[in-house]
């Protein structure tokens, strides 16, 4: 159907449903004065107070992951180290995680539309460490096969995997907020494994 066709049975629809097809005149609400925002007007945060309080949040920590792309992507698949990941919604099952503007692992995900989250147990710390090293093969030695629905990689041993397509991406800063679909998720199988656990610039053990 064209954008004639679908503009008339949207009309057709109004009608039937007696909402009024022709709006009145409508009158333009005055423009805001713009300008710049004032030196004293800034939120007096000091970056660094900004990281260290937030750093006595303790979080867990996952390595999200995605697939190869095909020929057009030759450096294969990609991963990053990810602190910032949380549950969203049950129904629609969705999960959410962020990533800094600048990195150069989420344009990877981004293209493949997919991603898997691997969620770390606490054994898990250098290999933690390797995902969060940028320019390096990560996937070198580490052990993986492909999660079910999406081909992203599943880092053997992990405490749990969560298989995603992307929902939607919002802006937020310096970083974007990812919202992922779930299809598909599991856990090691071991309830015992112990999570592995970021605090005050370093991991719980």
């Amino acid at each position: 159907m064209g954008h004639a066709g679908m503009a008339a049975a949207a009309v057709r629809y109004l009608r039937s449903a007696g909402a009024p097809t022709v709006a009145g005149p409508v009158e333009a609400l005055p423009r805001p004065d713009l300008r710049a925002v004032g030196e004293d007007e800034r939120a007096p945060v000091d970056p660094a107070r900004f990281r260290h309080v937030l750093g006595h949040f303790a979080t867990g920590v996952t390595v999200v992951t995605a697939p190869a792309t095909g020929a057009e992507d030759p450096s294969g698949p990609a991963g990053f180290a990810c602190q910032s990941f949380a549950s969203l919604s049950l129904d629609p099952p969705l999960i959410c995680f962020m990533v800094g503007r600048t990195s150069t692992t989420w344009p990877h995900i981004a293209r493949a539309g997919v991603f898997c989250v691997n969620v770390l147990g606490a054994h898990q710390g250098e290999l933690c460490r390797g995902f969060a090293v940028s320019g390096a093969d990560k996937f070198a030695g580490v052990v993986h096969d492909a999660a079910p629905v999406s081909g992203s990689p599943r880092l053997a041993g992990t405490a749990a995997w969560i298989d995603c397509t992307i929902h939607a991406v919002h802006t937020g800063g310096d970083h974007l907020i990812v919202v992922g679909r779930v299809d598909a998720l599991g856990t090691s199988g071991d309830e015992d494994v112990p999570p592995l656990l970021f605090h005050k610039g370093r991991f719980l053990t």
